[in-house]
């Protein structure tokens, strides 16, 4: 099965970044709030750049550039992709911490690409 990884980033803000590994990368998404445990709460997660593999397992500090700052897993797991379109992907989460359905839905506000909603269903 494939995994995930949430990272608590202590950037210039907090932020928690989900990565999907999807193709042999992570597909990556920054959460400016921390995500969500139960349904009913949706998150704005803005899509950022893939990451290796390796990256899954990363804890530490950035010490310089873009995102320099504390990083730690926040949660990881295996997930089942349940489904994978264009502007939607569902899937099971199987977490420490997130377990469950989710989804990622391309909201595209502000006519932004790289807006998306994650949310538990």
């Amino acid at each position: 099965m494939p995994v995930f990884t949430i990272h608590e980033h202590k950037a210039r803000n907090l932020h928690w970044d989900f990565r999907l590994e999807i193709n042999k990368v992570l597909k990556s998404w920054a959460l400016p709030k921390i995500p969500p445990t139960r349904t009913k709460i949706k998150r704005l997660a803005i899509q950022v750049e893939d990451h290796s593999l390796e990256y899954a397992k990363f804890q530490g500090v950035i010490k310089q550039g873009y995102g320099k700052g504390k990083v730690k897993i926040w949660d990881t797991g295996q997930y089942d992709l349940l489904y994978k379109g264009k502007d939607k992907i569902e899937f099971e989460l199987f977490g420490k911490k997130l377990k469950g359905k989710y989804v990622l839905i391309n909201a595209k506000m502000g006519k932004d690409k790289k807006n998306w909603l994650f949310f538990k269903i």
